[in-house]
């Protein structure tokens, strides 16, 4: 069973999701929290699998509590809820180690579908943050620049970045190229360190317009 805590200070919200996560055998929502601090103050207790995280709260916004959770409890899954588009705020996130990001207005079936697949160790973006990174607007760096790096990375590499992009988690690369989920991990550090960006996002525009992508 995988075990949520939902922070949210609009209580409807809160009562919403609780309702329907919890009548879904594979999933319990172990506490709520209605602001950051509070939050923070649960994970002293108890320790979920993933943390359906708003960004606009009382006392500690989502942004705050964001970076604690990742300091001090770095294996918890995080996906963010909110309303918010602005690109920049989405960059933020991410770079601060959100592993989802969905707008409020998904449906519980993106929902399940994002908590899946954090789950299984990859990231997650709401469908219409997808348009956003073929949209070139997420990570700001030039088309010149990011063509000039294709000729750094090695084939395995490419291979790699293909399949990081298919959502497939280390493991998975592992298996399909026979090698193991370290070495994955070593290439993954080495695509970021190339290509100068510090997450999947930067990773999965890079690979939009290159055409590493169907």
């Amino acid at each position: 069973m995988i075990k949520i805590i939902i922070a949210d200070d609009h209580q409807i919200v809160v009562d919403g999701l609780k309702s329907i996560l919890n009548q879904l055998t594979e999933y319990k929502v172990i506490t709520t929290a209605s602001n950051g601090r509070e939050l923070l103050k649960s994970l002293e207790i108890v320790e979920p699998d993933i943390i359906l995280l708003d960004i606009d709260m009382p006392v500690l916004n989502g942004i705050e509590t964001l970076k604690e959770i990742k300091k001090h409890y770095p294996k918890i899954k995080t996906i963010i809820l909110t309303m918010h588009e602005e690109k920049s705020l989405v960059k933020k996130m991410t770079d601060l180690g959100a592993n989802g990001f969905l707008f409020k207005n998904s449906d519980i079936e993106e929902l399940i579908i994002a908590m899946e697949s954090v789950m299984k160790g990859k990231s997650y973006f709401s469908v219409s943050l997808r348009n956003e990174l073929i949209n070139n607007d997420l990570i700001g760096e030039s088309e010149s620049n990011f063509d000039s790096k294709k000729s750094l990375l090695t084939e395995r590499e490419i291979e790699i970045i293909k399949l990081i992009v298919e959502g497939l988690s280390n493991k998975e690369i592992a298996d399909k190229l026979f090698i193991s989920p370290r070495t994955v991990d070593t290439h993954r550090t080495n695509l970021m360190k190339k290509l100068e960006v510090n997450n999947v996002a930067g990773l999965v525009r890079y690979a939009i317009r290159n055409g590493f992508m169907n």
